[in-house]
């Protein structure tokens, strides 16, 4: 990559809070549109399907709707319907998919079957003319604009807003609602903030977050696999000190996604513990005021994606093209 070009990667982070607000804005009428439906005809249980850094906007959107409106959400596994052909029991259940691209054939044949099963199917797609879109009965935009870095960034941002519109507006979370006219701003702050967190010459790590914090730190394992080469693990924090501490050893860096709610004490005993075993423990900052738990951690994660795109480049990497990868994946 030519020296004075900064990478996709880096641009297309830096574009995300401009993406999140005008998403957020034109998103309104079609959120109170799909939560007036819900909240008409409640589903008896929520099931989601996605993959790569979807998969971790999804589990997002699990403890969103798990913790605000007490409906199990659960993952299903994209082959039960495409390689075993089984077919689900799913009548009064919301089905929803996330995807950058809406192009991935398993995730459309998920769909298709979600809703033959009887399901009300909602795709949240950047593609309104992708064959996901169209296979669903109701599309939430994620306005992020063309994403051309192989490694997603501001579409995943853009899925975690879209997500906690839409539990806020369905779950009428007040609170919630208004932190989100905050996101755009506090964005903006993070997207400037300069993180300097040096893993030194560590080639593995630990990832750790709890309740929604572990889908982030997912996200970021997932990051720092693609575009760094390192071997990351996301964990969470109820489950590292249950076999993976054994790899822990003096130095052994530990990166920690913490929001500010119940999860919160729990979080930061088992830092403390991997601390105590000679892990080094660094938190990801929001890199602005605190505006709400659910929404700080994308504020982490804003700060997160600069971070990695520059240590990319800083290493001789090119995170633009991370090796084995393309931008979609066509699973079957």
């Amino acid at each position: 990559m030519p020296q004075n070009l900064a990478p996709r990667l880096l641009t297309e982070a830096l574009e995300a809070p401009d993406r999140i607000a005008d998403q957020l804005a034109r998103n309104r009428a079609a959120v109170a549109e799909i939560a007036r439906h819900l909240k008409a005809s409640p589903p008896r249980f929520v099931v989601s399907a996605a993959r790569g850094s979807s998969s971790h906007a999804a589990r997002y959107g699990k403890y969103l709707i798990e913790t605000r409106l007490g409906l199990f959400t659960a993952a299903t596994a994209p082959a039960v319907a495409t390689l075993y052909k089984a077919r689900m029991k799913l009548d009064g259940a919301l089905f929803f998919a996330v995807s950058q691209s809406g192009r991935s054939p398993d995730l459309v044949k998920q769909a298709e079957a979600a809703r033959a099963a009887g399901a009300t199917t909602l795709a949240l797609v950047n593609d309104l003319d992708s064959p996901l879109a169209k296979a669903s009965d109701a599309v939430l935009p994620l306005a992020a604009g063309p994403e051309t870095s192989v490694a997603a960034t501001k579409s995943f941002l853009a899925s975690l807003s879209a997500l906690a519109q839409l539990v806020a507006g369905w779950a009428d979370d007040i609170a919630l609602i208004q932190a989100l006219d905050r996101l755009p701003g506090a964005l903006q702050e993070a997207a400037r903030t300069p993180w300097n967190y040096s893993l030194g010459r560590a080639t593995s790590l630990f990832v750790v977050g709890r309740g929604p914090g572990f889908a982030i730190a997912s996200e970021a394992a997932l990051k720092l696999k693609e575009v760094l080469g390192l071997h990351a693990e996301a964990y969470s924090a109820a489950e590292v000190l249950h076999g993976p501490v054994a790899l822990v050893e003096p130095g052994f860096p530990v990166l920690a996604f913490v929001q500010d709610d119940e999860a919160r004490a729990s979080m930061e005993e088992t830092l403390a513990a991997l601390a105590a075993k000679g892990a080094t423990v660094t938190r990801v900052p929001t890199g602005a005021k605190a505006i709400h738990p659910a929404l700080d951690l994308i504020l982490q994660a804003q700060v997160f994606y600069p971070w990695v795109a520059r240590k990319a480049v800083a290493r001789g990497l090119d995170p633009d093209r991370p090796r084995h990868l393309k931008k979609v994946t066509e699973t079957l």
